[in-house]
């Protein structure tokens, strides 16, 4: 894998947050950056290069999946690995990730096992 991707952690809830944030530092990687909704992360994705978005699904302000769509629309974004994080699991809401350009999915709640795996298959 690589450890020195620059990941981008979205999610308005701060407990998620330091999770991920500490799974991934775990894994050996240390560059993160955080944001609590999508147009936080937005903001940040203006002004920095990122080699991963994990972002949240439901969010106020800008949801994950409209994020998505606007990071798939920017010039310089569009092809940013993104890994969506849901607590729905149902087989609509992954399609409509996958369809809207989503690397990968994420299903709360999750072990270190599965952002490893998850990670892994990004990084590969």
């Amino acid at each position: 894998m690589n450890e020195n991707a620059k990941i981008l952690i979205v999610d308005d809830d701060p407990f998620t947050r330091k999770l991920l944030n500490r799974i991934l530092n775990q894994l050996g990687f240390h560059s993160i950056l955080e944001a609590d909704d999508g147009t936080a992360a937005w903001d940040i994705l203006e002004n920095e290069t990122v080699d991963l978005v994990i972002a949240d699904w439901v969010m106020p302000q800008m949801s994950g999946l409209e994020l998505l769509k606007k990071i798939r629309s920017g010039e310089t974004t569009n092809m940013t690995p993104f890994i969506m994080l849901t607590g729905q699991a149902d087989k609509e809401n992954v399609l409509e990730a996958v369809n809207s350009g989503a690397s990968n999915y994420i299903v709360k709640p999750f072990s270190a096992e599965t952002i490893r795996d998850k990670i892994g298959s990004i990084f590969m």
